[in-house]
Parts: C-alpha cells; structure tokens; sequence
C-alpha cells in the first residue's frame, strides 16, 4: 500500500462511460450527478464553456470529506457546437456533418477537495471515415448516437465510424485519465494504480 488513508470520491456525473474509466484504473467512486445551467454565456469560446461547466459541477456537489470530479465534454466541427441529438433526424444531420472530416472534441474536467479546485481541458482531433446513408441510418438504429455529445460514442458502435484519433482517446470517451492524475497530484491526492489517498 502506498500512502496514508484512502480518499472517498465523488463522480458529479451521470455517464456510464465516466464511470467506467475510473473503474478501468482502480478509483472506487459514488455517482451523484450535478444539475447545473449549462446555457452558453455570451461570447463564450467551447473550450471556456466547458471547463466552467466541469467546475460548476464539481462546485455543486463539494464534500469536504471527499474529492469531486466534474466533467464536460463538446464536440465542435466547423465552430458549431454539436449537443447531444433533439430526435433520429438531428442524428443524421449531425453524423453527415462529421462524415469523412476532422472535428474537434473539447473535455474539460475539474476537481473539487476541500477548499481547493484545479481544473483542465483536452482537445483532440478526430477524423470520421465517409460515411454513406445506409451506414447512418445502421447507427442511429443501434439508439447509440441518441444520448451523446455530436452523436457518437468512440467506445461502442461508433469506434467503426472513427479513422484517426489525435490525442487523448480516453477525452474522446469523456474523461482524460492522464489530466485526472495530474491535477490529482497539484492537490496533493496520491493515484497509486487504485484508490485514491492522502500522503502519509
């Protein structure tokens, strides 16, 4: 065992694929997903959107018994935003903007400890194969598009649709493990390959 005690942590998200990436490397983690006002203010670049989202959701639930992480991720292609689908139809539109081209996914995490907060973001390039009508309408099908950021989940289905990542693949999937630990280490929290925990 390295270190002193082990540190509770707070997952201030919903996402499966979040709390599969902390599962991956060992952090055991609550979910309790933040509620928070995600309009854009005005002005606001994609990259600045989402670091205060993954702040403002790290904020929300701070537990000064435990470590908060927030998290924020955006798919933007040609300076256009893409949310997650309103219906199949946004899918579509969505997937045939991204067919054969290179977008940009933004993720942002924070983390909340005590009266602490250290936050970053990743943007890594990521380029589609083309896609044909019948390809889309397949995905969509599999209901995998419907609930992500630019309609497309890079850990499921989707890793077909994908030619080239350049970057961090685990800040495609909504979580950039490398950034987590560092930003774990500015807070004096130690990552030993599992649980989090205090310096002896």
């Amino acid at each position: 065992m390295t270190g002193g005690p082990p540190v509770r942590v707070i997952l201030a998200s919903h996402s499966p694929r979040r709390r599969e990436l902390l599962s991956l490397v060992g952090i055991p983690h609550e979910v309790r997903p933040a509620d928070i006002d995600e309009t854009y203010l005005a002005g606001e670049s994609p990259r600045a959107h989402a670091e205060r989202l993954a702040r403002a959701k790290a904020a929300k639930l701070s537990d000064p018994d435990a470590v908060v992480i927030g998290s924020d991720t955006i798919v933007v292609v040609d300076g256009e935003v893409l949310g997650k689908p309103q219906d199949e139809a946004d899918a579509a539109r969505m997937l045939r903007r991204l067919s054969g081209r290179t977008h940009t996914v933004v993720t942002a995490v924070a983390i909340a400890w005590r009266d602490r907060m250290e936050s970053g973001v990743e943007e890594v390039e990521v380029t589609f194969h083309p896609l044909t009508d019948v390809a889309i309408r397949s995905y969509i099908a599999t209901r995998e598009p419907m609930d992500k950021a630019g309609a497309y989940g890079i850990q499921g289905y989707g890793a077909t649709l994908v030619q080239r990542v350049n970057g961090d693949y685990f800040a495609v999937m909504g979580l950039p493990l490398q950034r987590l630990v560092r930003l774990l280490e500015r807070l004096g929290i130690l990552y030993a390959f599992g649980p989090l925990r205090l310096p002896k």
